[in-house]
């Protein structure tokens, strides 16, 4: 099966998104790859939709953020593009105010979670904003760390009007909080997009040699062929480590027909009774997967083990 790259460009408000968007989409053309691009607004008029060019399907949702408000319109935008466009790659460009691990749960939705493979998350930073970050609210200083700690990629804009000295602190703030991403200081989004793909590709070779995923956020897809106890689930569900974030997907059980939803979110499942056939999904999504662990755990299951 094709897969579908996916990249999630976040950020706070002014950090340069959208011009790194730009020079993403210029390389992609050069590469002649067929590109998507979808663009959030919190506002009802989109601002930035000029900077993506005619060669890239593009697909703006309005009046809302996809990581909370509109997630479900999100999924099925998401659905729709890989159902109607062979895509090589998507590319979000999030609201300013938008949090990377709730965009990245509406990207993985299981319709088509097996569709699409996360290549990353690409967080700009403004640099006089982060240093003058105390003028902000405590809510908002919060997110923006938020961005930073969930970034496998951090390129930080406007550094030339930062001293030498002012850069380091910058740098030692940001490893503090996210010792893993990789730093770029620059002006203008003006980094080497080849570098990202490049670190984007060595996380996924480093992956499929050493088994061992350095993105800073994983996830994981697992399909059951057949229906599963669900106290036998129930129990493994109460024993998760609290560096899973999220699960869903769909479910048969032993003692039950019909297929159920299955959520979790902070700690908190949900099922709900589903009147539609659909394949059985589950996604995982956390830090610090043992993904081959918890593929023996789900398989045996299945197997009515554990």
């Amino acid at each position: 099966m094709k897969h579908t790259d996916v990249y999630i460009l976040s950020g706070f408000l002014g950090s340069g998104k959208t011009t790194l968007l730009k020079r993403f989409l210029q390389s992609e053309k050069e590469r002649g790859r067929k590109v998507a691009v979808v663009m959030n607004e919190i506002g009802q008029v989109s601002i930035d939709s000029h900077a993506v060019s005619e060669d890239a399907v593009l697909s703006e949702l309005l009046s809302g953020c996809v990581c909370c408000t509109i997630q479900d319109q999100f999924e099925v935008e998401l659905y729709s593009l890989l159902q109607q466009h062979t895509l090589d790659v998507i590319y979000i460009e999030t609201t300013g105010v938008a949090h990377p691990v709730e965009v990245l749960d509406a990207c993985m939705s299981p319709l088509f979670a097996r569709r699409v493979q996360m290549r990353g998350i690409i967080t700009t930073i403004d640099a006089t904003r982060w240093s003058n970050r105390q003028q902000l609210s405590v809510p908002l200083q919060m997110l923006l760390k938020e961005q930073v700690r969930h970034a496998d990629v951090l390129i930080v804009n406007k550094t030339d009007e930062l001293c030498v000295d002012a850069q380091a602190k910058l740098s030692f703030e940001l490893q503090a909080i996210n010792s893993d991403a990789r730093i770029i200081f620059t002006t203008y989004s003006n980094v080497r997009i080849d570098d990202i793909y490049l670190l984007s590709h060595r996380m996924r070779n480093e992956h499929e040699r050493l088994n061992v995923e350095r993105l800073r956020i994983q996830t994981y897809v697992h399909t059951f062929t057949k229906p599963i106890d669900l106290h036998m689930f129930e129990r493994w569900v109460r024993q998760l480590p609290d560096t899973i974030y999220r699960m869903k997907g769909f479910l048969r059980f032993t003692h039950t027909s019909g297929v159920y939803s299955f959520q979790y979110a902070y700690g908190t499942p949900l099922y709900m009774k589903e009147e539609m056939n659909v394949p059985l999904h589950f996604v995982i999504i956390g830090e610090q997967l043992d993904k081959q662990k918890l593929k023996q755990q789900l398989d045996d299951m299945q197997k009515g083990e554990g």
